[in-house]
C-alpha cells in the first residue's frame, strides 16, 4: 500500500549539547525525522489524522548507517523503502552546541565538551563542520535523494513535503512529484539558496506548490535590497503560482498568506518553555501538513503546525514532541485557535 505522506530529507547522526541536561550522542536526527515526528504529533491526537495514515521517508544514507535505527523506524509506523542506502561510507555527523534555547554553533566540538566539563566521545573525532560547497544549483548534495531513488507507489501519495535539500535537488524533487500529478506539494527551502541572487530561480521552484514555508530570515535575505515589507514578499512570491506563502517567526509566530483569495493572518507561537529550538522548523511543516490533509484549511494547518513545533522545542532530540502526554496537543490547539489574526 503505498503510503499517504511522504517526506523527503536528510539524516543525520547527530551530536547536541543542549542548553540543559547531558549530550546527546550518536542519535538519530535530521530534517527529515523532526518533519516526519511533527506529522506523528497528530496520528495519536483526538482529531488528528488516522493512525492508519503511513509515512514514507526519502534520503539517502551510507551503508554505515546503523540498522537498527531503520529499524526503529519502522517501528513507528514509517515505511523506510525511500532510504536509499549507498555501497560506501557517508558522513552524516551533525554537532550542535546550544549556548541557550536560541544560540547555537557547529563549530569546535572539543571545546564545548571541554566548556561544559563532558568527555570528548572517541565517535566525533575528525569532525568537520559540513563545507559550503558552492552554488548548490548545479550539485546535489551526497545525501540528498534523487527521483530514482522514489519507491514507485510513492508517487501516489496524498501529500509530500520537501524538507530544507539543495536548490538542484528540489527542483528535481517537486517536477517528479508534479507530473504524478500529487495534489498536495510542500517545500521548506534550505538557507544555501535563498539569497537576492537567486530570486528568479526560486520563484520558477514555487510553480506548483501548495504551500512554500521559509522562515523569516530566510525571506529576508531573498528579497535583500528589494524591499523590507513581508507581506510584500509573500505577495510577490504567490504570484509565482503558490497557494499558501507561509513565514515562519520563531517567537512571534507565523505569517499566512493565501495567494489566491489575497487573505492574510497572524498567528502567535505557543507560549511553551523552550529548552531546544533544533528542528522546530521542520516540524512545524510537518504539522502544517497533518492539519492541511485534514481540513484542506491553511489556516488549521499553521495551527497545527505551531502545536508541532512547540511540543519539539520544549525537549531534544528528534523524537520528543512524540512523547507529549495524551490531549496535550489537542488542548494547545484548541487555546491558539482563537488568538488568530487576520490582516
Amino acid at each position: 500500500m503505498n503510503p499517504a505522506f511522504v517526506f523527503a530529507g536528510r539524516l543525520h547522526r547527530d551530536y547536541l549539547l543542549p542548553p540543559q541536561g547531558h549530550p546527546l550522542l550518536d542519535v538519530p536526527g535530521g530534517n527529515l525525522l523532526y518533519a516526519a515526528a511533527g506529522l506523528g504529533v497528530w496520528r495519536h491526537a483526538g482529531k488528528g489524522i488516522t493512525t492508519e495514515s503511513s509515512v514514507g521517508l526519502l534520503a539517502r544514507v551510507g551503508e554505515d548507517y546503523p540498522r537498527d535505527w531503520l529499524r526503529s523506524f519502522e517501528k513507528r509506523g514509517w515505511d523506510t523503502r525511500g532510504l536509499h542506502i549507498l555501497a560506501e561510507a557517508l558522513d552524516l555527523r551533525y554537532f550542535q552546541a546550544a549556548l541557550d534555547s536560541q544560540e547555537v554553533q557547529h563549530s569546535n566540538p572539543v571545546a564545548h565538551f571541554a566548556r561544559l566539563g563532558f568527555p570528548f566521545p572517541r565517535s566525533l573525532l575528525g569532525y568537520q563542520p559540513p563545507a559550503d560547497t558552492g552554488d548548490d544549483r548545479k550539485t546535489p548534495h551526497p545525501a540528498s535523494p534523487r527521483p530514482k531513488d522514489i519507491p514507485p507507489d510513492y508517487l501516489y501519495t496524498r501529500a509530500v513535503h520537501l524538507c530544507p535539500l539543495d536548490y538542484l535537488t528540489g527542483s528535481r524533487l517537486t517536477s517528479a512529484f508534479r507530473e504524478a500529478s500529487v495534489t498536495t506539494l510542500t517545500l521548506d527551502p534550505s538557507a544555501a539558496y535563498m539569497t537576492a541572487a537567486t530570486l528568479e530561480d526560486v520563484r520558477v521552484l514555487l510553480h506548483g506548490l501548495t504551500a512554500f514555508l521559509p522562515s523569516e530570515e530566510e525571506l529576508r535575505a531573498l528579497f535583500w535590497g528589494r524591499t523590507d515589507d513581508l507581506w510584500q514578499m509573500a505577495e510577490t512570491l504567490g504570484e509565482s503560482g503558490c497557494e499558501f506563502i507561509i513565514v515562519k517567526r520563531g517567537a512571534r509566530g507565523q505569517m499566512l498568506y493565501d495567494s489566491v483569495s489575497r487573505k492574510k493572518w497572524e498567528v502567535p507561537a505557543f507560549p511553551a518553555h523552550p529548552t531546544d529550538a533544533t528542528g522546530a522548523g521542520d516540524s512545524f511543516c510537518g504539522g502544517f501538513l497533518a492539519g492541511y490533509q485534514k481540513t484542506y484549511d491553511p489556516l488549521r494547518g499553521v495551527l497545527y503546525g505551531s502545536v508541532s513545533a512547540s511540543l519539539t522545542i520544549e525537549g531534544s532530540g528528534a523524537f520528543h514532541a512524540l512523547e507529549a502526554l495524551p490531549g496535550l496537543a489537542q488542548r494547545r490547539l484548541d487555546s491558539l485557535t482563537g488568538l488568530v489574526r487576520q490582516v
